[in-house]
């Protein structure tokens, strides 16, 4: 996530990159797309200017020749009321910040999770290594359920895990696992505890949990459930475009997608004696969506809910709705309020709350199993 009040917080602050890299790319150039219709060739370096300064964009340098931006969605009726309360409950007892922070440590030890260096390619591999032990051990496998990965033509690769339903519409949640010390993108230390280590464990641990229940793994609920863990969201939302821009032209349907980025830092809410609360992202998503995901908070989490707008292509729900698809953005706290150390070395487990992130796992929960089941 890259946002311009969190920036300005952190203006002083400070992957290794890998052999993959052009000893010498100043001279390559980027299409990105700064608002709906509002484009321009930048250099890399430029790029990390605009992050510096707060802007946001897609890269869509590799977009395919066409390709246009969808300006409505199908209307899809969300339910309003709550039916497996029984069995998201279950799930939600499984869940353990124990397995969070124990992930979290190893995920945020990698130098860096830098979508073009090595150790980008050596974390995604770690982190589908974790995601397929979990299949294993829910025994999901023998009834087709599987993690993948979705290569790109940088170093990082995206995971999608499936677990097949009975119809092939998708819910999707889905989390960005690359880090960036936006000072020094090429060779700064960039641990991204926050941003997005977090975001990236807590759909881990809600995977775990959804796999407690034999209905969903023996592929009897009503409809098909992905997790993604998406590469190269840094450099403008890379990994998240690449796959939705595959869904749409190969017509899959999605019937919502739920982002989870930066899910652990709550001090911003506590030092100025708000509640501490979840941040609901209220521009470029989905409303209907979005009423459903309320919905949901107030059944099963404990804390309440905030209003906020994060701005055109802050993260990767931006990919699902550009492409058509509805999606939703809950974050760890209102926008202005984020953690200060994002983008930079100091982005560690040290300032994260586990029961803020558990907070954000019963929500996936709930919203997998009431959409999916």
């Amino acid at each position: 996530m890259k946002l311009l009040s969190v920036l300005a917080l952190s203006a002083t602050a400070t992957s290794v990159l890998g052999a993959s890299i052009p000893v010498d790319t100043r001279a390559e150039k980027f299409l990105i797309e700064l608002a709906p219709g509002e484009t321009r060739w930048v250099t890399e370096e430029e790029k990390w200017e605009l992050k510096r300064k707060g802007q946001d964009f897609f890269d869509i340098t590799d977009e395919e020749v066409g390709f246009t931006a969808a300006v409505t969605q199908p209307a899809i009726a969300y339910p309003t009321s709550i039916r497996h309360a029984d069995a998201v409950n279950a799930m939600i007892a499984t869940l353990s910040k124990e397995n969070m922070q124990r992930d979290l440590t190893k995920l945020s030890s990698f130098h860096n999770r830098y979508y073009k260096a090595d150790f980008g390619k050596q974390s995604a591999t770690w982190l589908q290594e974790q995601v397929q032990a979990a299949i294993n051990t829910a025994g999901a496998s023998r009834y087709g359920a599987k993690v993948v990965s979705f290569r790109h033509n940088w170093a990082q690769h995206s995971i999608v895990a499936t677990i097949p339903g009975r119809s092939p519409e998708i819910v999707v949640v889905g989390a960005h696992q690359d880090s960036i010390n936006q000072r020094s993108p090429m060779t700064g230390r960039a641990p991204g505890a926050d941003d997005n280590g977090s975001g990236s464990v807590t759909i881990l641990e809600a995977l775990r949990g959804v796999l407690q229940d034999q209905t969903i793994v023996q592929g009897k609920a009503a409809n098909t459930i992905e997790f993604h863990w998406y590469a190269g969201e840094e450099a403008g939302l890379l990994g998240s475009q690449a796959i939705f821009a595959n869904y749409k032209q190969t017509g899959k349907k999605v019937k919502g997608m739920l982002n989870q980025d930066m899910t652990g830092y709550i001090k911003g809410m506590v030092d100025k004696g708000l509640k501490v609360s979840f941040g609901i992202i209220t521009d470029n998503v989905n409303a209907n969506l979005t009423k459903f995901v309320r919905m949901i908070i107030s059944k099963y989490c404990s804390i309440p809910t905030i209003d906020t707008r994060c701005g055109y292509a802050c993260s990767d729900h931006a990919s699902a709705n550009r492409n058509g698809y509805p999606s939703a953005m809950v974050a760890e706290s209102p926008i202005d309020l984020l953690d200060p150390h994002l983008h930079t070395d100091s982005d560690t487990i040290d300032y994260l709350d586990f029961d803020h992130m558990i907070e954000h796992a019963k929500l996936i929960v709930g919203f997998v199993t009431e959409l999916a089941k």
